[in-house]
């Protein structure tokens, strides 16, 4: 079976163990704390711009799932579609049966079958949920689709130091796969929206003078950074991916790769009506913006363009001692194998390509130093599955500490290191976040002695 199919086979490969502990639970009888519904969907993202999708509970994104750090939930997921199907508890400390990966031996869901998960919601923050499946070149399957939801863990105690917060999703549909002769071979979009809505054909978000509101926004994208301001305010960022930032921030803009989170506090200081949106105006243009309403206040919705692009994961993090780390190095190097006249590319690590990947073996408290030297001229986004990491070095930055994240882009032609304590024991997945390349082998999984 050649390469890319592999990834296929896995899927279908897990579906008579997920029915054996389908089972189990149903005699069980476990009442479920949530339920997840996947089925096909038809998304108006505009009157003019409809899509076929897949949908957790006939809506995108998905429910909005609030659970409490370390109160043991239940999750009962129903898959009506026509394809096996997973859900990724994306920033969770879960084991890997649990987590949502096939790579690390969570069992796919057959189509119309039904599972019961339980788990412990930890660490708090926000984080998020979604499906974790081959696409190819469909754009319709896998992360192109809608099976993506918002997932807030509470902590133990909440102050809730805001009046407000909202959730927001960044998102890029339909469109087709175009490629160079090189093999290459990239998505481009007919739509981007915020909350599955482009502009002008979603409710406003409203707002009141003198509130200060938390934005929750994650970019849900299957493969595309996206630049974020709200004309006439500034963000205060409190969070990355869910945990709290060493040093909260005013920035003009957020900056956000595929899968990334940021938390950040607006004070609504300007009465108007204004517009949230893309930075660039071309994905402006394509839909990725919403309007944001004060009470009483009516008119023409402003947008007022930054002069340019500025975000740095450094003003966020602590200045670290210099001097060399006592954790255990593991380089990984990113690169690409392009065969040219058509046929497709793979993506590799240390020169492979998974599931032909190296599987590096980690002892059980001890403290790792991923040194990721990317040599492709592509920025690959970069994730850890069932753990967190500390962002110590990107690109040229001098070394840093308190910055802990799940996601980290890793810029072109440049390296990025990370370090993490190996605490969850089981088969833990790395990989670039981006579908494309995740299908074409990004990918390695960790397993402990």
């Amino acid at each position: 079976m050649g390469k890319l199919t592999r990834r296929r086979f896995a899927e279908l490969s897990g579906l008579a163990a997920v029915s054996l502990a389908t089972g189990e639970m149903s005699r069980a009888a476990v009442t479920p704390d949530f339920t997840l519904e996947i089925a096909p969907y038809l998304l108006e993202a505009s009157p003019k711009h409809k899509f076929q999708t897949v949908a957790y509970n006939g809506q995108v994104p998905g429910p909005l799932l609030k659970m409490r750090e370390g109160r043991a939930v239940s999750v009962m997921v129903k898959n009506l579609s026509r394809d096996p199907e997973v859900v990724h508890w994306h920033g969770l400390f879960l084991p890997p049966e649990v987590d949502g990966a096939m790579e690390e031996g969570t069992p796919m869901i057959a189509p119309g079958a039904t599972t019961h998960l339980q788990f412990m919601p930890e660490p708090a923050g926000f984080r998020w949920f979604h499906t974790h499946t081959f696409a190819g070149n469909d754009l319709r399957k896998a992360q192109y689709g809608g099976l993506h939801g918002f997932l807030m863990i509470e902590p133990r105690e909440n102050p809730a130091p805001y009046d407000r917060e909202f959730f927001l999703a960044l998102h890029d549909w339909g469109g087709s796969m175009t490629g160079g002769d090189d093999g290459s071979m990239n998505p481009v979009y007919d739509a981007s929206t915020i909350n599955g809505k482009m502009m002008g054909s979603g409710e406003p978000l409203r707002v009141k003078q003198g509130e200060r509101v938390m934005l929750h926004v994650l970019n849900s994208s299957p493969t595309e950074v996206h630049w974020i301001a709200l004309a006439g305010h500034r963000f205060k960022v409190m969070a990355l991916d869910g945990n709290e930032v060493a040093r909260p921030q005013v920035v003009e803009m957020l900056r956000l790769a595929p899968a990334e989170r940021v938390s950040a506090m607006v004070t609504m200081d300007a009465p108007g009506v204004w517009v949230l949106g893309e930075v660039r105006k071309h994905v402006q243009a394509a839909g990725m913006a919403m309007v944001v309403e004060y009470a009483g206040s009516k008119g023409t919705p402003k947008w007022v363009q930054p002069p340019a692009l500025r975000w740095s994961y450094e003003p966020f993090a602590n200045a670290a001692p210099q001097g060399q780390s006592e954790a255990t190095r593991i380089e990984l190097i990113f690169d690409s194998k392009f065969k040219g006249h058509g046929a497709q590319e793979r993506w590799t690590i240390n020169g492979k390509s998974y599931p032909e990947t190296d599987e590096p073996v980690l002892t059980a408290g001890r403290r790792y130093r991923l040194v990721m030297k990317n040599l492709s001229l592509d920025e690959h986004p970069i994730h850890l599955h069932r753990h967190s990491f500390e962002v110590k070095r990107v690109g040229g930055s001098a070394e840093l500490g308190g910055l802990r994240k799940d996601v980290v882009l890793v810029p072109a032609q440049s390296t990025a290191e990370v370090e993490f304590t190996a605490d969850h024991p089981g088969r833990t997945l790395l990989h670039c976040h981006q579908q494309n390349h995740m299908d074409l082998g990004f990918m390695m999984v960790f397993r402990y002695a």
